[in-house]
């Protein structure tokens, strides 16, 4: 087993250990990517699981690319999904637009283009206050990362102060956004956890399709990210999770 030489006894325990949930602890250097990328190679190599069946998560382009050059050298991995997680979202979401309102080619706002776009709308309502901008990008954020929409994230924070701001100045960025067929980055996780929420055809098929899951540096997933994950695996329940806790930005309960 060419997959497993490399590995200490330590490492190759969690790489043969295929289903079920997986949770791997180790600190920086240790080796949890050489464990995740042998852990698919084990998938595909020994144990004749389809590349298109596994999907492998992390959290930037650079790991993203890493992770595909490892599996590259080991295995095939024609038809795996090796990506971050907001592009898993992005295809996702080509995939079902439709089921969201969306066009298959929406486009995808820079933060640059939110915060210009955004800064529009508080102009053209009439505001001048630079505290109320960033107030409103802050709200703004919150509120989509709540999944709420303007009028129920302003019901919601009514005794806030400004409140009837923010959310005008939300409601016109929400508009401007259908208007152009546009997501954000903030949406394209709160539309794919919304797709599989509330989509029982998605969750079925995307659920069904992804027979493995693997996420790195599993301590950097806020509360969207892991429902989407979560719903991802509910179908086999083989998720295999690998971080350092002393890294966590969220923490981990």
């Amino acid at each position: 087993m060419t997959v497993l030489s490399e590995l200490n006894e330590e490492q190759r325990n969690p790489v043969l250990d295929t289903e079920g949930a997986v949770l791997v602890l180790a600190g920086a250097g240790s080796g949890k990517t050489r464990v995740l990328t042998a852990r698919i190679a084990y998938l595909t190599e020994e144990k004749h699981v389809p590349p298109e069946n596994i999907l492998a998560i992390t959290f930037t382009n650079k790991a993203a690319n890493e992770m595909k050059e490892r599996l590259s050298a080991m295995t095939d991995v024609g038809g795996m999904w090796v990506s971050t997680i907001h592009s898993m979202c992005v295809k996702i979401l080509r995939m079902f637009a439709a089921k969201r309102g969306l066009n298959e080619n929406f486009s995808i706002y820079s933060e640059q283009e939110r915060s210009a776009v955004i800064k529009q709308a508080y102009k053209e309502l009439g505001y001048n206050d630079e505290d109320l901008l960033k107030a409103a990008k802050w709200h703004i954020s919150n509120a989509k990362m709540l999944g709420l929409a303007p009028e129920d994230y302003n019901r919601e924070n009514r005794r806030q102060n400004n409140i009837e701001a923010v959310t005008a100045v939300y409601a016109a960025y929400a508009s401007h956004l259908k208007r152009n067929n546009a997501l954000d980055f903030d949406d394209l996780l709160t539309e794919a956890r919304a797709l599989l929420s509330e989509d029982k055809e998605a969750l079925e098929y995307l659920s069904g399709k992804f027979r493995y899951i693997h996420v790195d540096e599993f301590q950097d997933t806020n509360a969207v990210q892991f429902d989407i994950i979560k719903m991802l695996s509910s179908a086999h329940g083989n998720l295999f999770v690998v971080g350092d806790d002393d890294q966590s930005i969220y923490g981990w309960g």
